[in-house]
């Protein structure tokens, strides 16, 4: 797909207002470009799919930072390759620093206050044809939707619970709907 620069910038600037289409036009546009790189990089779909989720997150965060003089995808590997090597850095450490309390303090919220497409397809749906197009969905993308939605938690009670950092808990749901909504989209066609 042909990516328009000029639409990107927009989108780009939106997000850095906190606009909830712009970072689903991001994570559209992007997720195969880094979900690639890292699946050749570590050659673990799990692992890839989890940088990938963690890349978006810290990019999501400090979108504030990017320098529209680089080009937006080549500023997401770098944040993801970087991910990667300190992954890799702290499983092979024996003592593991903490440093993640400092970037939550600066978590930047996705501003998620009016329904988007997905969520309104989710509503929408008869309740069996939903939860069988939720199991097509892997474990961890079920447990989180069932989390949000069926459980009705908060962003902040998930994050606890999965023991994971508030924004990677939501760029998850984020890719979560978009695969549900695909699948949805799918079975409708059928």
């Amino acid at each position: 797909m042909e990516i328009n620069k000029s639409e990107v910038k927009e989108q780009i600037e939106k997000a850095k207002e906190g606009n909830q289409s712009a970072f689903n036009f991001l994570l559209d546009r992007f997720w195969n470009t880094v979900y690639g790189f890292q699946l050749k990089r570590v050659q673990n779909e799990y692992d890839a799919e989890d940088i990938t989720i963690e890349t978006f997150s810290k990019a999501f965060d400090k979108i504030a930072s990017f320098n529209p003089s680089y080009n937006f995808s080549t500023w997401l590997v770098t944040i993801s390759k970087n991910i990667q090597i300190d992954k890799s850095r702290k499983k092979n450490a024996s003592i593991h620093a903490q440093t993640t309390e400092a970037s939550q303090e600066q978590v930047h919220k996705i501003v998620d206050s009016t329904p988007s497409p997905e969520d309104r397809l989710i509503r929408e749906q008869n309740l069996a044809e939903l939860l069988r197009c939720i199991k097509e969905l892997k474990p961890d993308y079920q447990e989180i939707i069932n989390l949000r939605y069926f459980q009705e938690m908060s962003y902040n009670e998930i994050s606890e619970m999965l023991k994971e950092p508030l924004s990677n808990v939501k760029v998850r749901l984020l890719r979560a709907r978009k695969l549900l909504l695909e699948v949805i989209t799918q079975n409708r066609k059928s």
